[in-house]
């Protein structure tokens, strides 16, 4: 094991009507004036702006309105919002929704300080130092935002998809959580997420480091729950607990504490941002495709974790052959991303006949040659891969 610095400062507010606790966290974190943060009109048709609306202003708290965040987040409405709030005088943002309201969110409160461009920060030429605080009422489990102090933005320019990782600057004050909010998620809507969380956890399980067996332990607790309660949240969209577990683990999944101790991969996610950036598809649809590809590639070389996770969470019989093991795993787990409605190839994903040659050159001229923690992989390397997923 590594030696590690674990911080997650964010204050989790979790259960039923806590979205009626916005205000009051608000004051807590010294707003006066709110840039409220949302996507398309469920937010305001369920009433669920209203109500977070009606706790700030009860306790004082003046609130603008930056709506119209869509899926894959785009620069555009960050440089509207830093605007905006620049104009307005705001002091705080709080996201309603999922992962794009909240990475949009943070996006704007390391942009508004900041005399230089936003994209600065995304692109590796800044370090924020200085961020407007954030806080959440989460909608959609998926992304872990609501517990890190990472965010992912498009670029239009080019469709250039990048990420942000801060240890502080950009974890939320609070973030409320009522799994309630969740029950009228479209079912795939939930599996995306449900894929996602556990494209997370994959990317800081699949290691090399040795004897992490605490963070090894909860890495596969997580997941073999988000498979198990996932899908009954799937079957089931208004099955409380199962929401509830679902909505736990996907912060749990992001907010650094399955990576303690370990290097990390993060292959798999720097290969999607870049389908997901060309082709517009749904992130967690794009890494249903990617993560089994990627594991059935890397276990050819490297077949020891990818064994263990079949054993340990798909239920693999162990047998002397650890890849025969790996690649019986990496079935069970395309089935059971099957049997939440997620792609298996690009022309499920609705690409027939994916650039592959831009794909990889836009990946490595992006993260460099070669990428990823548990296997180095060459532009050869990504090359198959991708190819494999046709």
């Amino acid at each position: 094991m590594e030696n590690f610095t674990f911080w997650s400062p964010t204050k989790f507010v979790f259960g039923r009507d806590t979205e009626k606790q916005a205000g009051a966290l608000a004051v807590e974190f010294g707003a006066t004036k709110v840039m409220l943060v949302y996507g398309g009109g469920s937010a305001v048709r369920s009433g669920l702006l209203g109500r977070v609306r009606e706790s700030l202003e009860c306790r004082g708290i003046d609130c603008v309105e930056l709506g119209g965040v869509k899926p894959n987040p785009a620069d555009d409405l960050v440089y509207r919002g830093i605007d905006l709030a620049r104009h307005e005088g705001v002091d705080m943002l709080v996201a309603v929704g999922g992962g794009s309201a909240i990475d949009t969110a943070k996006a704007i409160a390391c942009g508004v300080p900041y005399e230089g461009d936003f994209w600065d920060f995304y692109c590796g030429k800044k370090v924020v130092e200085k961020a407007l605080p954030v806080g959440v009422v989460l909608t959609i489990p998926a992304a872990g935002s609501e517990g890190s102090g990472n965010s992912v933005i498009t670029r239009l320019d080019g469709l250039v998809k990048l990420s942000l990782r801060t240890e502080s600057a950009l974890r939320p004050r609070f973030a409320v959580m009522n799994p309630e909010l969740t029950f009228t998620l479209p079912p795939y809507q939930t599996a995306c997420g449900i894929t996602d969380m556990m494209a997370h956890i994959f990317e800081r399980y699949f290691t090399n480091t040795q004897a992490c067996e605490v963070t090894d332990s909860v890495a596969e607790g997580l997941l073999r729950t988000i498979m198990t309660q996932g899908k009954k949240a799937y079957d089931k969209p208004c099955d409380y607990d199962a929401r509830a577990n679902v909505m736990w683990a996907g912060t749990l999944a992001h907010n650094g504490i399955c990576g303690t101790g370990r290097r990390e991969d993060w292959a798999s996610h720097f290969m999607e941002h870049e389908i997901s950036a060309v082709y517009g598809v749904a992130h967690g649809a794009g890494l249903a495709v990617v993560l089994p590809a990627w594991m059935q590639f890397v276990a050819r070389r490297n077949p020891g974790k990818v064994a263990q996770f079949a054993r340990n969470v798909m239920g693999v019989e162990p047998t002397p052959d650890l890849l025969a093991d790996a690649l019986n795993g990496i079935t069970r787990l395309r089935e059971f991303f099957r049997s939440i409605g997620m792609p298996a190839t690009f022309g499920d994903m609705g690409i027939d006949s994916p650039d592959i040659d831009r794909l990889v050159e836009m990946l490595h001229l992006h993260k460099g040659n070669p990428i990823g923690g548990y296997e180095r992989l060459s532009p050869a390397d990504t090359h198959a891969i991708y190819t494999s997923m046709l």
